[in-house]
């Protein structure tokens, strides 16, 4: 094996592979391509990756099938944990959790401050589902069917839904973004949670004023379809504050810091027995069954841990936003994590990471000027992959090794790297972020895009914080 780092234009070229390949899919397949476009064209990337270093490099297969697997062995607790995400989904859902929180959250809506209240209620909805596209396909076009009532501009209230929805994706433990984010970089998911703190709640209250302040004029009678929102969850769930004990459970677990894949099956389980007390009727709907057996609640606890749940509320937006996938659910992500990784071990295993990290290294000369790179990077990579779970994945594999060598800890580059690839992608129109949402809501990219503060502010905030330097340490070699 030779210890040669390849030329980086040698080096540039599976990634350029790569993005070609993720265009060709996202134009064939668009918002689809995360089922199988995006996975295919990373496994071309790693193979001209392969083939150009055995071939101009003369490094033997061994090399690569010895860091694929070292790398999927660093991430198999990571797919461990995105099951029990989809399990935890699934059972918060039917036992009632996110329903009771759903309730008494859109209650809180006043007319008058209509667009900081969709922004917070679409923060909160994304925190307990862990998704800002369910957020802003449910909840986010009831609140823009509510605007055009009002007449409020649809363009501001696109923002603030969008702004709430990606906060929450951010901060919530159930997101696939935060996960890959957290995992990509080889940081604690709790720990990495905690420490976006320092730069997505600044972002999000300077965000929160200006929609406060922008709502003041705001139109006054709301209340027509905010009644039927409460109105179907009460007629279907018992809404209850005892199903409000799981969350704050878990926020304990969570608080003294209890490994994140307990934490997340224990919620599961705490839900599941939730479920059977409080929704047995709603268990008998999930298995298909009218008697509430034993055997007919245990197979309703079952589907809703690892299949699809559908209930019939008697309104259709509703009842999208209540419906889980489960385990079955994370299936695609953990295809996209599995390919990306094996991408990522053989740019390794090639040196072709370290090669291009060379390059970013020589104009790298401080700590702002670091993470103002990895900010550049991630929306450079959103831009030009279209895609935000290719973009975090490459933006940690080529900076991963640059903390390392600059003495920065990994949380750092994860903070960043959500600051910066998660939140822009859906400022892009062909990205499928923005492909997807501006077709959801019906408005354009380039439309809602001056309106997103939370998301426009955020890589900002990212770099202020680096030049401050707060919470930022240096690891001693």
């Amino acid at each position: 094996m030779t210890e040669k780092i390849p030329h980086p234009l040698i080096a540039i070229i599976p990634v350029v592979v790569l993005i070609g390949f993720l265009g060709i899919a996202i134009t064939l397949f668009g918002s689809d391509s995360l089922n199988g476009g995006s996975q295919i064209a990373l496994l071309m990337g790693m193979a001209v990756c392969i083939s150009l270093s055995m071939t101009v490099y003369h490094l033997s297969w061994h090399t690569f099938e010895k860091q694929i697997k070292k790398t999927m062995g660093e991430v198999s607790i990571t797919l461990l944990i995105l099951l029990c995400v989809g399990m935890l989904a699934g059972t918060w859902m039917i036992s009632g959790v996110v329903p009771t929180l759903i309730y008494y959250g859109v209650q809180i809506m006043s007319p008058q401050f209509f667009l900081v209240s969709a922004c917070l209620i679409c923060a909160l909805v994304s925190v307990l589902s862990g998704s800002s596209w369910t957020t802003i396909a449910t909840i986010g076009v009831a609140l823009l069917g509510i605007s055009h009532a009002l007449g409020i501009s649809e363009a501001w209230t696109a923002g603030a839904i969008i702004s709430g929805a990606y906060f929450g994706d951010k901060m919530s433990p159930l997101s696939d973004t935060t996960i890959l984010a957290s995992s990509a970089t080889g940081t604690d998911l709790f720990t990495h949670i905690r420490y976006m703190v320092y730069t997505t709640i600044p972002s999000f209250l300077i965000t929160i004023t200006i929609f406060f302040i922008a709502g003041l004029c705001s139109g006054e009678n709301a209340a027509l379809q905010v009644d039927e929102y409460t109105t179907g969850l009460a007629q279907k769930f018992n809404i209850s504050l005892w199903t409000l004990l799981v969350p704050v459970l878990t926020g304990v677990l969570i608080a003294r810091r209890v490994p994140s894949l307990i934490v997340l099956f224990a919620s599961s389980v705490m839900a599941g027995i939730v479920a059977l007390i409080l929704q047995p009727h709603i268990l008998c709907e999930v298995a298909g069954s009218s008697t509430a057996s034993v055997s007919t609640l245990t197979r309703g606890v079952a589907i809703t841990c690892y299949g699809s749940t559908a209930v019939d509320t008697g309104n259709a937006s509703l009842n999208e936003l209540i419906s889980t996938r489960g385990m079955a659910g994370m299936l695609n992500t953990i295809w996209l994590i599995i390919c990306a990784m094996c991408f990522g071990a053989a740019m390794v295993a090639s040196r072709m990471i370290d090669s291009i990290t060379d390059v970013i290294l020589r104009w790298v000369r401080s700590r702002t000027s670091l993470v103002a790179s990895t900010v550049g990077t991630g929306i450079f990579l959103n831009i030009t992959t279209g895609d935000q779970f290719i973009s975090i994945v490459l933006n940690a594999d080529i900076y991963k090794e640059v903390y390392r060598k600059e003495g920065y800890e990994s949380r750092l580059l994860s903070r960043t790297t959500e600051d910066a690839a998660t939140v822009t992608s859906v400022l892009i129109p062909w990205n499928t972020c923005g492909m997807t949402q501006s077709t959801v809501l019906g408005v354009s990219t380039l439309t809602y895009l001056p309106y997103c503060f939370f998301n426009l502010i955020s890589p900002f905030m990212s770099v202020i914080i680096a030049a401050i330097g707060w919470k930022i340490k240096r690891i001693e070699h």
